[in-house]
């Protein structure tokens, strides 16, 4: 175990930037880190038009049927996966993105 020169917070000895402060042994300073992306709010260009793209939401998608005795109970039991779509104003491309937030 060492101390950080920064907070004096104990840290393990094959950790190179203090949990309790960021302080970086390597860089001998304190890092800061951008906060993650907040679901819609990616600036994101269309790769064709090269113009804004739009947040349209959040959406669930499941992989299985909601066939049988039990229907939608079953729904619990199903794999979910959950993406941002963006959509392009000009030429109508979608682009998924893998969900940042879970709502």
């Amino acid at each position: 175990m060492k101390n950080c020169p920064n907070c004096h917070e104990e840290i393990e000895d094959n950790f190179e930037i203090c949990w309790n402060c960021n302080y970086s042994m390597t860089e001998n300073k304190v890092i800061e880190f951008e906060d993650p992306v907040i679901e819609g709010t990616r600036k994101i260009n269309c790769l064709r038009c090269d113009i804004a793209m739009i947040y349209s939401g959040n959406y669930k998608f499941h992989e299985g049927t909601r066939l049988g005795m039990f229907g939608n109970l079953m729904e619990a039991f199903i794999n979910r996966e959950s993406f941002d779509l963006y959509l392009c104003p000009k030429c109508g491309k979608v682009e998924f993105f893998t969900a940042l937030t879970n709502p």
